[in-house]
């Protein structure tokens, strides 16, 4: 039997995805069951237990497969980037309507109906994806309405096949946003989600972790004398961390310096990354 990464393949002692049949060893094979997550956030946590560790996070709409519901939780594997965990059974729904639109700002407002004065019913992020039924106008402001009757504002949205041209404007679009561990959404992100959901934003699907980012995230380049060659766009990789190139000298990363997403200049922030995790350990032209 081959070893693979349980982040990424559904298995376990007694249940794995049907698929590894015959490259793992389970009690019982099965099919995922598409599903679609239906809450604004949804953690996925290493273990079916609130005070477990989260490992990365699901947005509203993302598409799972559910291999088992057990009391409060559901073990799935995220379709988008293949991370497998445990996600509260609430979060998850059955898979519905046609996916229309993204939301294409930070954050933006459910609201109970097309007027910006009724109440809010939830916040959504950047990448959350949603089916709209229909449009309506209320005192100059189009809303996109859900087939529910509720209401998010059409500007903050765009068709679900457009797509956004440069990566690194989306992760300038998410400066100041809290640092968060294993997040993924511009209510909290953490490193390796900040390269993740800006690439998704321009249609791409990238890999989850740092360490899967570094090993297969575009082609690796030298940086030349100084690290002089670095353009924007490039990744420079340390043991646990990303940033993003800006321009030749400065960087824009989800740290937990500063505890936000901010731009600090590459070998200012390499001195200081220095003394706890050495060095750059790789740079990726993605």
């Amino acid at each position: 039997m081959n070893a693979l990464d349980k982040r990424l393949h559904a298995f376990r002692e007694d249940l794995a995805d049907e698929r590894l049949e015959g490259r793992v060893q389970a009690g019982r094979f099965v099919a995922g069951t598409p599903a679609r997550v239906g809450a604004p956030v949804a953690d996925m946590l290493a273990a079916p237990d609130a005070g477990a560790g989260l490992n990365t996070q699901l947005l509203l709409g993302d598409e799972v497969l559910v291999f088992e519901e057990r009391g409060d939780w559901a073990w799935v594997q995220a379709v988008r980037d293949n991370y497998v965990g445990y996600v509260a059974r609430p979060a998850i729904e059955a898979a519905g309507g046609e996916i229309t639109h993204v939301v294409a700002v930070q954050r933006t407002f459910l609201y109970s109906g097309a007027d910006l004065k009724l109440p809010r019913k939830a916040c959504f992020s950047m990448g959350s994806r949603v089916s709209i039924d229909g449009f309506a106008e209320t005192r100059g402001t189009r809303y996109a309405m859900l087939a529910s009757g509720e209401a998010l504002i059409d500007a903050h949205l765009r068709p679900a096949g457009e797509t956004e041209d440069d990566y690194v404007n989306v992760a300038e679009a998410l400066l100041s946003t809290p640092y968060l561990w294993g997040g993924t959404s511009a209510f909290g992100i953490d490193c390796s989600g900040l390269v993740q959901l800006s690439m998704r934003m321009t249609g791409r699907s990238v890999p989850r972790d740092t360490d899967m980012q570094a090993s297969g995230l575009g082609e690796p380049i030298d940086p030349g004398a100084g690290m002089a060659g670095l353009i924007r766009g490039d990744l420079v990789f340390w043991k646990g961390h990303v940033a993003i190139m800006l321009d030749e000298k400065n960087i824009i990363h989800a740290n937990g310096h500063t505890m936000t997403v901010s731009h600090e200049e590459l070998r200012a922030a390499v001195a200081r990354i220095a003394y706890l995790y050495g060095g750059p350990t790789g740079f990726r032209r993605p």
